[in-house]
């Protein structure tokens, strides 16, 4: 079969820490995983939490989890390797998972703050404007939006011809579009109208909301102000967090910046790494009926 093999180049004296490497990445999954799933066991199982804040919490978990899990097996698996390599298909399907779940963050950040909005700025209106159609809706259109436009330039891009072969990155992102011996002008163009049609405009749509939130918390009583402080610091503190990542590498990257090997990979495995991790940290600590299901899980089993 003729197939088509790409290296990875990014990786820093692998030959001499392949193991730390190993165990510290393996150990960052494993954390990713438990951490998660058990933020999104308890709003499962717990009844109360059955509201449409909790359950687009949940759905950004496990949106972070199929990040994760897009990147760590094939990157552990590399530690442990001779050859850094990967098909040239299949590294198309990650750049696609990578960036198609990139997008569905901000979408699914942006639905987060959209709910907060009508729970304190019009809680009369609430039970009718976030019935469980709209929940729905918003849930299938963060993942189904970013799928559909990261898939055009990936599936244009399948035949394109190839003059390198060498990827200065230890997984597959934007630095593919250095491999060809010609960048689309257009597909260029596409891809910034994509950026700004799913990133700016949720990151713009966010702030507004949030900007809303303050104003009418502000003008009503301290309980108000309390309960905005609760529920939407969490939210901006992992938007803060994300786009500073996504914009060093959509930007960074990008440019083929003159960035030293050792900044680049420091850089990359904090995007890997940061936001899988910080979010069930945030949501875990900040959010006041998650945290309270937390402390009586881990109270029981430090009874029994």
């Amino acid at each position: 079969m003729n197939i088509t093999y790409l290296t990875f180049g990014g990786h820093l004296e692998l030959h001499s820490y392949r193991y730390l490497y190993f165990v510290i990445m393996s150990t960052a999954y494993v954390l990713i995983i438990c951490s998660n799933f058990t933020i999104v066991s308890l709003i499962v199982i717990h009844k109360n939490l059955h509201e449409p804040m909790y359950i687009l919490i949940a759905a950004l978990l496990m949106n972070s989890v199929f990040f994760s899990t897009n990147i760590y097996p094939k990157l552990l698996s590399d530690f442990l390797s001779e050859k850094q390599i990967i098909s040239y298909s299949a590294c198309l399907f990650q750049v696609f998972v990578f960036y198609s779940l990139s997008c569905s963050e901000f979408l699914l950040l942006a639905a987060m703050s959209y709910d907060r909005y009508v729970s304190i700025c019009k809680p009369l209106q609430y039970p009718t404007i976030m019935k469980k159609t709209r929940l729905q809706f918003l849930l299938v259109f963060a993942w189904f939006l970013p799928a559909c436009q990261t898939a055009v330039p990936i599936a244009l891009n399948a035949n394109n011809k190839l003059c390198r072969y060498i990827l200065e990155g230890i997984f597959c992102n934007n630095s593919a579009i250095h491999l060809y011996c010609e960048t689309s002008r257009a597909l260029s163009i596409y891809g910034l109208v994509v950026l700004l049609n799913l990133v700016l405009f949720s990151m713009l749509f966010i702030f507004f909301t949030y900007t809303k939130i303050l104003i009418i918390s502000y003008q009503r009583c301290g309980e108000i102000r309390k309960k905005a402080a609760q529920t939407c610091l969490p939210h901006l503190l992992v938007l803060i967090n994300y786009s500073c990542l996504i914009i060093y590498d959509i930007i960074i990257v990008r440019l083929e910046s003159d960035l030293p090997k050792t900044a680049r990979f420091i850089m990359t495995l904090q995007i890997i790494m940061y936001n899988p991790l910080f979010n069930p940290i945030i949501y875990g600590l900040k959010m006041k009926e998650i945290s309270k299901h937390l402390k009586r899980l881990f109270c029981e089993h430090k009874v029994k």
